[in-house]
């Protein structure tokens, strides 16, 4: 997933268990979404990725943590339609 995860990139908590190295509660909250600040390539000793996610929260946070967001699509506006004004009569 590091390869698809950028700074700005919205993602989904789906692992809020505590710590796997120390067993210590975390500020996660599962269901809730996060913006991704920075990524860092780090081999996490779970195994299970590659990569450390900065979030704002703590220091950094295991990408099998989170699973990534598409991305918001542009919905255009529709253009204000003119407002047709009555003839006037002469």
């Amino acid at each position: 997933m590091s390869d698809a995860v950028g700074p700005g990139d919205l993602v989904l908590c789906v692992n809020a268990a505590p710590n796997h190295m120390t067993g210590e509660a975390v500020p996660l909250i599962a269901g809730e979404t996060y913006v991704v600040g920075a990524v860092m390539e780090f081999a996490c000793p779970c195994g299970r990725s590659d990569a450390l996610l900065d979030i704002g929260i703590d220091f950094a946070w295991c990408q099998s943590r989170f699973r990534l967001l598409p991305k918001p699509k542009f919905k255009a506006e529709p253009k204000a339609q003119e407002i047709s004004k009555p003839k006037e009569k002469v």
